[in-house]
């Protein structure tokens, strides 16, 4: 407890989980919900423990008897608890009483929604904002409130970021040196196809196939990238490649582990912006598991060669992993401020916006740009927008590796993800 790093779910369980009978924490394990929802709960119920899942089996009153805050942590582990505390929470609705964490949602068994008396929080890995000690210069929500002032250094620079792209937002993952770090993150990625998808329900008949997926859809990060060309990937060379169900398995089975993290496509309303694409970006959870599946570690991530990823059109592993660290970090930041986030891509391809955060009618626009100078060709699909959008665009902003944070004289905003925060 005494090394634990505030988080910025920290904040919002400070605000609501007193008026909220029951809160669900849900991510992908390693990401710290068991840790930060301790530090609030008076009894602890770890339900991964096979003696406590028949001890709480067998005395379904504990939950109404034990001190509160009561968190049940891996309850999909026993699904019948979600039913428990829903009936407990109609007949108690006092803020502050259930905290329940979960890695994994159960496919088989029949849920009550929970709606009205379970709230859910997202927890994701470490944003680059807690991964620091500094207090961000320039805060999420302050921009979507329109306030404009951006003025600040810092001395973070590109290798910097690439370090923080490797070591992973795992707590107990990224303060380990590189070559136990590589092992733990295989550890992981090992643990996912032996274990986890079989927890799920599914049987994974060919572990290379699923692994040869899991690389393919790492090379696709920040993009669009289609289902055929993600699928092509995964099977270059193969004659017996997976079939189309199969793989479609593997990414609904990946989405409740809460392993994927796509980027929905903006649906903007009242507008004429062409016609927008709607397929999402793709993102694996945390950025260091789609670099390790990619096999790339610093050292390669800044050669001059910059390796491609799904051809030249994808732009290159080093920048659109750092978009995965930006995304990673601006999703967490947005839901701090319930706020929405999603990207823009018209079909013809001409015009698009790395990510749209949109919160009670006002919407920002964010260009990730891997460099410490912007010109106006980085700008020109954000000040396109705004020209459509007017006042409905709140600000523009374009995330660098630079060191100064900024306001252009066209007024984007110039902001080094390092001092970006919620």
């Amino acid at each position: 407890m005494g090394d634990y790093r505030r988080r910025v779910v920290d904040d919002e369980l400070d605000a609501v989980f007193p008026e909220l009978a029951a809160i669900s924490l849900d991510g992908p394990k390693g990401v710290g919900k068991t840790a930060t929802a301790s530090r609030r709960a008076a009894t602890v119920v770890p339900l991964d423990e096979p003696a406590r899942v028949d001890e709480f089996s067998a005395d379904p009153g504990f939950i109404e008897r034990a001190a509160k805050p009561l968190l049940i942590d891996e309850w999909q582990r026993l699904p019948k608890v979600w039913d428990q505390v829903r009936r407990a929470v109609d007949r108690d609705r006092r803020g502050g009483q259930f905290l329940l964490a979960g890695s994994a949602a159960p496919l088989a068994a029949p849920l009550h929604s929970g709606a009205g008396r379970i709230a859910s929080l997202r927890m994701r890995p470490l944003s680059v904002a807690e991964r620091s000690d500094h207090v961000p210069a320039v805060s999420l929500a302050a921009l979507l409130r329109g306030e404009s002032e951006v003025s600040a250094t810092t001395d973070w620079a590109l290798p910097r970021y690439v370090e923080e792209i490797v070591a992973s937002g795992f707590p107990g993952i990224r303060g380990l040196a590189p070559r136990a770090r590589r092992l733990a993150l295989d550890g992981y990625l090992e643990r996912v196809v032996e274990r986890d998808m079989v927890e799920q329900g599914y049987r994974v008949r060919s572990p290379a196939s699923l692994r040869a997926w899991l690389r393919a859809f790492a090379m696709a990060t920040a993009s669009t990238a289609s289902y055929t060309t993600i699928l092509d990937a995964a099977t270059i060379g193969d004659s017996d490649k997976p079939s189309k169900p199969t793989t479609i398995v593997y990414r609904d089975v990946l989405t409740q582990l809460w392993l994927l993290d796509p980027i929905e496509a903006w649906r903007p309303q009242g507008v004429d912006l062409g016609r927008p694409a709607k397929a999402p970006k793709h993102f694996l959870a945390d950025p260091a598991l789609a670099a390790r599946l990619m096999d790339l570690d610093e050292t390669e991530l800044l050669s001059v060669s910059a390796h491609s990823m799904l051809g030249p059109q994808q732009g290159t592993a080093l920048g659109q992993l750092f978009e995965a660290l930006v995304a990673l970090s601006v999703h967490t930041y947005a839901q701090a401020a319930e706020a929405r986030v999603s990207h823009f891509r018209d079909q013809a391809g001409t015009h698009e916006v790395d990510l749209i955060v949109e919160a009670r009618g006002r919407t920002l626009a964010i260009e990730v740009k891997l460099a410490a100078a912007v010109d106006d060709s980085d700008v020109r699909h954000l000040n396109w927008l705004k020209e459509r959008l007017g006042d409905r665009l709140t600000d523009r902003i374009v995330v660098t590796t630079g060191a100064r944070a900024y306001r252009r004289a066209d007024g984007v905003a110039v902001v080094p993800l390092a001092l970006l925060g919620p």
